[in-house]
């Protein structure tokens, strides 16, 4: 049932911050910017038809904040329910990566990019949520980066019907393939020297457009976090890798020193350029960050 209040209390986002360990000006943020746009989340639902949100930023931009906001927000002011999907979480296991690996280029063992996500795994949870019946539960996948590998079902979180939102946030939601002629030059050292005749870039192109896009032309909205250049968004997730370090016990697999985290990124900086140059001008709403992380318009 609809609380039809608005509000969402001061105590709440106290909770909010603390549990993100954000900082206290994080609340200005919130107010000025995140509020609104969860306000303008009721405008856009068509009656009681479930929204489907997309939320696009490069590594280190905040998706997974800005999300758990409007989750929190959305459920306080209108009484949602709400899910959310990050599309890391349907990253194909490690095994099936190394299959992947050897049927295709050696570059698709690496989750990231369009081709390592279990697409038709995503497809089926989205058509399950938009089904899911009155006090019907289904838990949702969780990968774990620590382990590179997907998080024991017991950890996975649980949500209840009928659901009101979905948000499906991810560094490549809402990203179109690109043109022939744009995948002909490489863009980086990896590209250059791991795939000289193009083999891997034409693969994630193809899968994007085959297999991501029809689950991206679902969406409802997508919202854009915009990082001022590709530079700043190397530092931010080194910063995030770090703060994953802190967190992972000792002798995690799948963490990274900076050389690798550098070598890493270089798998999504085709499509995270692309991104950084198309969708301000296709998202419904941008948020452009500056080198600190404001929001600056």
């Amino acid at each position: 049932m609809t609380r039809n209040t608005h509000v969402i209390f001061d105590q709440q986002v106290s909770d909010f911050l603390s549990r993100h360990r954000l900082p206290p000006e994080f609340r200005r943020v919130a107010e000025q910017h995140y509020l609104p746009l969860a306000k303008r989340l009721l405008q856009i639902r068509d009656g009681e038809r479930q929204l489907l949100l997309g939320v696009n930023g490069a590594q280190g931009t905040g998706k997974s904040t800005l999300a758990d906001f409007l989750r929190l927000a959305t459920e306080s002011m209108f009484g949602w329910n709400v899910a959310v999907l990050s599309i890391d979480d349907f990253y194909y296991t490690l095994a099936e990566r190394k299959a992947l690996a050897d049927e295709v280029h050696p570059l698709l063992k690496t989750r990231g990019v369009p081709g390592t996500h279990d697409t038709d795994m995503l497809a089926r949870y989205l058509e399950r949520l938009q089904k899911l019946a009155e006090s019907e539960r289904i838990a949702l996948p969780r990968f774990d980066k620590a382990i590179d590998n997907r998080a024991d079902e017991a950890r996975w979180p649980v949500v209840e019907g009928p659901i009101d939102l979905v948000i499906l946030e991810g560094w490549c939601v809402g990203t179109q393939a690109q043109s022939d002629a744009e995948l002909q030059q490489p863009v980086n050292a990896r590209e250059r020297e791991e795939d000289p005749d193009g083999v891997w870039r034409r693969y994630v192109n193809n899968q994007l457009k085959a297999n991501y896009e029809p689950i991206f032309s679902k969406l409802d909205a997508l919202i854009f976090i915009g990082a001022p250049n590709f530079d700043a968004i190397l530092r931010w997730r080194l910063e995030q890798e770090e703060k994953l370090a802190a967190a992972s016990p000792s002798g995690s697999s799948g963490l990274m020193n900076e050389q690798q985290m550098i070598r890493f990124i270089q798998f999504y900086e085709r499509l995270t350029r692309a991104n950084l140059a198309t969708l301000p001008d296709r998202a419904d709403f941008v948020f452009r960050l500056d080198d600190s992380h404001a929001i600056i318009s």
